[in-house]
C-alpha cells in the first residue's frame, strides 16, 4: 500500500458527494468505494484511500468500458504505473477537512445581495442573489455520519472578490454544526486549495484519477 490517507474522511466524502449529486450511495468494493453515477462520460467512480498496486492493476485490466474513474490517494506516477495505456490521467483533487465546532461564525454578507438557505433532504443548499435576482454564488453541504461534505462551492466570475464564497462556506458550516456535524470535508482543486486554507481547512491528501475516455460522450 502507498499514499494512505484517513479512510474515515474518504468514506465520508464519498457518501456526501453521492448525496449532493443525487446518485446512489457508495458500495464497498475492491477495497474502495464504488459509486454508480450513470452520466454520459461518467458511468462510475471507484475511490481508494490507499493504492494496492497489484489489486488495482488487476481491476484496471478487467475494465473495458469507458467512463469509469479510478481515484486513489497516491503519487501520480504510482497510479499510472498500475494501469495500462488505455487509461488517461485526470486533474487531481485535494482532500481537506476542518473542525466545524471551532469554526468562526459567517462573515457579513456584502451589501446588495440576499441569501437563501434551504434543506433538500440531507443536503443543505445556500444561494446568493444580487439585487436583480441573478444567482451570484452557491454551495452545498451533505450531512452524513457527523460530517458535512461541502460541494459545488461556486461564485460567478462577475461577483468574485466580494467575500461571497467565504460567506457561503460560513453559512453552510454554521448550519451543519447546529444539525450535529462536527467535521467538514471537501475535495478542492489544487488551485482552490489556498482559499480553503485561509478559512482554516487542512490538507489531508491528494487524490489522483485515471479513466478510459468515452469518445462518444458529448
Amino acid at each position: 500500500m502507498s499514499g494512505s490517507v484517513d479512510a474515515a474522511l474518504v468514506e465520508a466524502w464519498a457518501a456526501g458527494w453521492a448525496l449532493s449529486r443525487g446518485v446512489g450511495a457508495p458500495i464497498h468494493a475492491a477495497g474502495g468505494h464504488r459509486i454508480v453515477v450513470g452520466q454520459p462520460g461518467h458511468a462510475e467512480r471507484l475511490i481508494f484511500p490507499a493504492l494496492d498496486a497489484a489489486a488495482l492493476s488487476d481491476l484496471a485490466a478487467s475494465i473495458t468500458a469507458p467512463g469509469i474513474f479510478l481515484k486513489a490517494f497516491c503519487p501520480p506516477e504510482a497510479l499510472l504505473a498500475a494501469v495500462d495505456a488505455r487509461w488517461s490521467p485526470q486533474p487531481p483533487g485535494d482532500l481537506m477537512a476542518v473542525d466545524l465546532v471551532a469554526a468562526p461564525p459567517p462573515t457579513p454578507l456584502a451589501a446588495g445581495y440576499v441569501q437563501e438557505l434551504r434543506a433538500e433532504g440531507a443536503v443543505l443548499v445556500v444561494e446568493i442573489q444580487d439585487a436583480d435576482g441573478v444567482l451570484a454564488a452557491s454551495g452545498r453541504a451533505a450531512l452524513t455520519g457527523g460530517f458535512a461534505v461541502f460541494d459545488k462551492i461556486i461564485t460567478d466570475p462577475a461577483h468574485q472578490r466580494r467575500g461571497l464564497g467565504r460567506f457561503v462556506m460560513g453559512v453552510l458550516g454554521e448550519r451543519a454544526r447546529t444539525l450535529g456535524a462536527a467535521r467538514g470535508v471537501l475535495v478542492a482543486t489544487p488551485e482552490g486549495r489556498a482559499l480553503y486554507e485561509v478559512l482554516g481547512w487542512r490538507f489531508e491528501g491528494r487524490m489522483e484519477t485515471v479513466v478510459i475516455p468515452d469518445e462518444t460522450a458529448g
